[in-house]
């Protein structure tokens, strides 16, 4: 089994880096690009490295970009901030908290601010007058909302910017989208956005920004170690384009990413240095050269599961005969069912403790497995996991304990008696 899940990880990447090498970036259209184009092709450190496939997942605090509904599957309030070095001293920076609900429905704010490099002014005799520059920025209002498992609906009240030398404008427009689950590992999603404008006038025109419809999938594989998405999104002007990539865990807390966005290949990582603490970092290969994200997210409170062991280190035989793993845990939903899995090196399940409704305060573990046999010494790693009436999963971050029943090592000096 193992084999056979190493082979389909590694025949999943394989699949993906070729679809992102499979065709060469094209050369930019010689067109200024639409009304609002900078926010509708903007993508985080995380999507980038998925090609920037996310209309169906969209489950973190920047996912109301592609589709608001995926707010409300979030399990744990987020506070998320991006950053980007472009072309020409150009940079964009973003940043999102995200708060989901049960009974009330989730809500979300979030920031996108692009600013430019310096730009030539000249006048008619091309004879130079100095510089100006150009900024823009997007403010979204979000509250999503699951009335069944199955599906939840979203929607964005969006207020724009723009400053341009002497000039500013500004206008509003609405997102709305949905995401349904087809399947326990397949859900789908579906956005409009800029419906209504926004309309920005600067000097005397007004400029409407084009209506996009966003729709994809998401497909859990490898027993939710790896995610493959796609997508496709149509707008005025931009015409169709089409977004795929994938992500694999390889181990825990290091998740890898390679995508393809219609014309150029991605790539990317996360990695989550402690519970609460993820970093982002994605590449792609444009037109006009290599692009990179850097973003960090910070998780709290909402609805969670965790479990910690006490001691981290103990002995069977020793003064430490058992540690004590204490279980917590929120859920959307009434809880129904946990598990509290204890894993060996290769991630067999080696002891399991579980039960209805909310999980126990504490369980105590005598390094024995399901069959009341000791277990050899070294280091395992142990889960909770909470469903609640719904249908809905919560598993904790894997730690690690260590079972050590040799004693103390290292050598006594020994000093000869005159």
């Amino acid at each position: 089994m193992k084999r056979t899940r190493r082979m389909q990880a590694s025949m999943l990447l394989t699949l993906a880096v070729l679809a992102a090498s499979a065709s060469p970036g094209r050369t930019q259209t010689g067109n200024g690009g639409s009304p609002g184009e900078w926010l509708t092709q903007y993508t985080s450190a995380r999507t980038l490295g998925l090609g920037g496939a996310f209309v169906a997942s969209a489950d973190d605090a920047m996912g109301v970009l592609w589709n608001p509904a995926g707010l409300s599957r979030m399990d744990q309030n987020q506070l998320r901030f991006e950053t980007a070095r472009l072309f020409e001293d150009t940079a964009i920076n973003s940043f999102g908290v995200a708060v989901p609900g049960s009974r009330w429905p989730s809500l979300g704010f979030t920031m996108v601010s692009l600013s430019s490099g310096d730009f030539q002014r000249t006048n008619a005799l091309n004879d130079p007058l100095g510089t100006f520059r150009e900024g823009e920025s997007a403010y979204l209002f979000t509250i999503a909302k699951s009335f069944s498992p199955r599906l939840a609906l979203g929607a964005n009240v969006k207020l724009v910017q723009q400053t341009l030398e002497a000039f500013s404008g500004g206008g509003y427009g609405i997102d709305v989208g949905g995401i349904a689950n087809l399947t326990r590992d397949l859900q789908v999603g579906a956005a409009v956005m800029n419906l209504g404008g926004p309309n920005i006038t600067l000097r005397n025109t007004a400029e409407a920004w084009p209506s996009q419809m966003r729709g994809g999938f998401a497909l859990a594989l490898l027993d939710g170690r790896a995610l493959l998405v796609g997508e496709i999104d149509h707008s005025e002007g931009l015409g169709t384009r089409l977004r795929t990539g994938t992500e694999y865990r390889l181990i825990s807390g290091l998740t890898l990413r390679v995508g393809y966005d219609d014309s150029h290949g991605t790539g990317g990582f996360s990695y989550r240095f402690t519970p609460q603490y993820d970093l982002d970092y994605a590449v792609a290969d444009h037109a006009l050269g290599m692009t990179q994200r850097v973003g960090v997210s910070y998780r709290f409170g909402g609805f969670f599961a965790s479990s910690h062991a006490e001691p981290s280190m103990f002995s069977p035989t020793g003064e430490h005969a058992v540690t004590r793993i204490s279980l917590n845990a929120r859920t959307k939903g009434t809880p129904d069912t946990w598990s509290l899995e204890i894993l060996d090196k290769s991630d067999h399940v080696v002891r399991r403790f579980g039960g209805q409704g909310r999980p126990s305060s504490h369980v105590e573990w005598d390094g024995k497995d399901e069959t009341g046999l000791p277990l050899a010494d070294g280091t395992y790693r142990y889960r909770l996991q909470v469903k609640d009436h719904d249908g809905r999963l919560l598993e904790s971050s894997a730690r690690a304990i260590e079972i050590s029943t040799g004693g103390p090592q290292g050598a006594v000096p020994v000093v000869p008696v005159p």
